[in-house]
């Protein structure tokens, strides 16, 4: 069984991803995740811990589905290993699909609110450092700043591939052969050093 914060936190992504950020009511939230708002207070302190620690759960969560490499089969090639953590942003899941549309959510509402910011652009340091990384082992050659460069290209074009994806715009296999031509683009780029 799930710990009490775990379960406040699958709740609030439920609830952003359904409602958007200004949506996310505490005595809701508590509703949603069937417990005491005294209980969400004791373990977020208010409402912007809510948030930060939904930003960190939906990363962690990512990472998790992400995770490339089934124990049982042979170990993928830092290429396929680059494609592979990007197209499983794109899964036609529940999990992806509420993880993606909560990290939307939060990413639109952190125009308007500093703390979520430095926490979404904190969390997408990260994210574009794990790209840029694996592209680095993709090609040595790589300077680290276009490294760097095609991965910032690669996380935000997966973000909005996404999100016309979750919003109708096309097609989760659109989206993923998209993503696929997006690679092969970066990587047959020339680039300086």
């Amino acid at each position: 069984m799930a710990s009490r914060a775990t379960q406040i936190l699958e709740a609030a992504v439920r609830v952003i991803a359904r409602q958007g950020v200004r949506g996310l009511r505490v005595e809701e939230l508590a509703a949603e995740a069937g417990v005491s708002t005294g209980l969400i207070y004791y373990h977020f302190k208010d409402r912007a811990g809510v948030l930060s620690r939904t930003l960190e759960f939906i990363s962690d969560r990512a990472a998790h589905y992400t995770a490339v490499g089934d124990p049982g089969a042979a170990p993928l090639g830092p290429r396929e290993e680059l494609e592979q953590i990007l197209l499983l942003e794109l899964q036609d899941t529940d999990e992806v699909r509420e993880n993606s549309s909560a990290w939307g959510e939060l990413r639109a509402s952190a125009v308007f609110d500093p703390l979520l910011r430095a926490d979404l652009a904190e969390a997408t340091s990260v994210w574009v450092r794990e790209v840029a990384t694996l592209l680095a082992r993709v090609d040595p050659t790589l300077p680290a700043s276009a490294s760097e460069a095609a991965a910032e290209r690669l996380t935000a074009l997966v973000e909005g591939l996404s999100m016309r994806w979750l919003s109708g715009g096309i097609g989760v296999e659109r989206a993923r052969t998209l993503m696929r031509e997006a690679v092969e683009a970066e990587l047959a780029a020339p680039h300086g050093g």
